[in-house]
This record gives C-alpha cells, sequence and structure tokens, in this order.
C-alpha cells in the first residue's frame, strides 16, 4: 500500500512553537522521510513538534526554487515504498507561494494520497486582520523592481480591485519593504484601503490597516520584517 504525502506547515518566525494542534501533529510523529525547503528550520520544527526518532535520523531531502523539474519525481519514491512523507516550507504552508507546490501536483498525477494538515498561514491571517474583503482575493507574490513598472502593477491592481470588488494580496523582499509602503502611498488613491502585516505570529507583530489617506506620517519600520500587503479599492 503506498504511503501519504502529509503537508506540515511550519511557523511563520524563528521560535520553537509547536504549531500544529495535538489531533495533527500526532499524525506525523512517525514519518521518517521529509521533504523540506531548509532543512535547519525542518529539523528545528520537527523536535519542537516531539518527534521521537534522533533527528539525525531522518531523511530529508531539499526542494527549494533551484531544484531541477526533472528531479522532483526522485523525491517521491518512499510513497511507493509505503512510507509516508512530510513536506515542510521554511515558514508557513507549504505549497502555497512555495516551490512544494509541484511536489504535491506530480503526488495527485501518480495517484497518491495528499493530505494537509492545520498551521499558520501568513496570507490569510493577514486577510483576516486587514478589514479588506474576504470574499473575494488574489495574492500575487512579488511585484516587479523596477519603480516604473511597479507602479504601474499597482494602478493596475487598484483597478482590478475597484472593478471587481477584489482584495490584492502580494509580498516584497523584506529589505523593500519601507520602500514599496511608500510607493503605495504615493501611488495609490486617498481613499483606497492600504494594509500591512508584518511579523505575524511573533511577539513583535504589528497589523496597520488603513485608507492611504488616514495612514500615520510616523509609520512603523518594515525594514527586514516578513511582511505582507493587502491593498482594497473596492
Amino acid at each position: 500500500m503506498a504511503g501519504t504525502l502529509f503537508l506540515i506547515p511550519a511557523p511563520l518566525g524563528d521560535e520553537t512553537i509547536a504549531w500544529l494542534p495535538d489531533a495533527e501533529a500526532a499524525k506525523v510523529l512517525h514519518i521518517r522521510h521529509f521533504v523540506v525547503e531548509a532543512e535547519k528550520t525542518a529539523r528545528k520544527h520537527l523536535k519542537a513538534l516531539g518527534v521521537s526518532t534522533p533527528i539525525r535520523e531522518l531523511a530529508m531531502s531539499t526542494l527549494n526554487e533551484h531544484t531541477r523539474a526533472e528531479d522532483v519525481a526522485a523525491l517521491l519514491a518512499p510513497l511507493t515504498e509505503g512510507e509516508d512523507i512530510g513536506l515542510i516550507s521554511e515558514a508557513g504552508c507549504p505549497a502555497v507561494a512555495d516551490p512544494g507546490a509541484q511536489l504535491v501536483a506530480l503526488a495527485h498525477e501518480r495517484g497518491y494520497r495528499v493530505e494537509p494538515l492545520i498551521g499558520p498561514s501568513s496570507i490569510l491571517l493577514a486577510l483576516m486582520a486587514s478589514g479588506a474583503n474576504g470574499q473575494c482575493f488574489a495574492f500575487h507574490g512579488y511585484l516587479p523592481v523596477d519603480a516604473a513598472e511597479k507602479a504601474k502593477a499597482i494602478k493596475e491592481l487598484e483597478q482590478r480591485s475597484r472593478q471587481r470588488n477584489e482584495t490584492q494580496v502580494f509580498i516584497e523582499t523584506p529589505y523593500r519593504n519601507n520602500a514599496l509602503l511608500q510607493q503605495l502611498r504615493e501611488t495609490l488613491n486617498p481613499a483606497t484601503r492600504l494594509a500591512v502585516a508584518c511579523d505575524l505570529t511573533l511577539p513583535t507583530q504589528t497589523i496597520v490597516s488603513r485608507r492611504v489617506k488616514d495612514w500615520p506620517q510616523d509609520a512603523p519600520d518594515f525594514h527586514k520584517r516578513p511582511a505582507i500587503f493587502i491593498v482594497h479599492a473596492g
């Protein structure tokens, strides 16, 4: 009988808290084979979950943005032998804005069982806390790096939000957060809602959601802090 691919959410920050409910954690404590985005993060998370097998005895394969597409299939090999596999992202839910999606797609194509587990998702937590429309939203990943192209993308997303009443969600490389925030405040319509959710689930968690015109001049410093940006003009 083939094994199951378990999708195991990881903490959103560098902390040793087991973010899976006990019932979910119990499903993965037996697993010996893991596909991970970052081995150090995965080992720390599994230790916090209470995995009794010595961490050094666990088999860990890496799947990240550098993994070649032709190498992904081999990562599913334990499933053919009846062994379960745990997929762990560097942070949050695997396969969501994460290279693990290609492994999940291949598992489905080959008829393996896939089981997602409950855990933290920065995208949904930010949307929940934003006050923007949670009935209709889109996640876009990163905006263009070039300032002119980024400004164009911002205006297009705002127009799309206004036309469809659709919340727009995106991220930025953390060291460019403050620059993006400034550009959003300069580019968006004053009546558009702009939310930034930063360091979610951590002691330093910061969430600001205001109409652009009402954003505080002395905004929080988001430099080098993981953040989700939300725009809603509906």
